[in-house]
């Protein structure tokens, strides 16, 4: 099988050179305490309004007068606590 004829003349200098590059600026502050403390908070509201809902939920009034809606509450807290954490560095 014959072999390809490449030669370094062949090769263009600017894709070799390094001089062409431009440095790229990395932002490593990383998150802010008060977005890991939203995220977290919405995700222990989200655990606790669940709980609550389940221990106590037929001694409480607003929570009897919401019915099913408690779990989509519960959940929905939760859920966007854990969307949050995709915007964490």
């Amino acid at each position: 099988m014959p072999k390809a004829k490449i030669t370094k003349s062949s090769i263009p200098q600017s894709s070799t050179s390094s001089a062409n590059r431009t440095p790229v600026k990395i932002n490593t502050g990383g998150t802010p305490v008060w977005y890991k403390a939203i995220m977290f908070g919405l995700m222990l509201a989200g655990l606790i309004w669940l709980v609550v809902n389940y221990l106590a939920g037929t001694h409480i009034p607003f929570m009897v007068e919401l019915g099913a809606w408690n779990y989509g509450i519960g959940f929905g807290l939760f859920v966007l606590g854990l969307l949050m954490t995709m915007g964490w560095r």
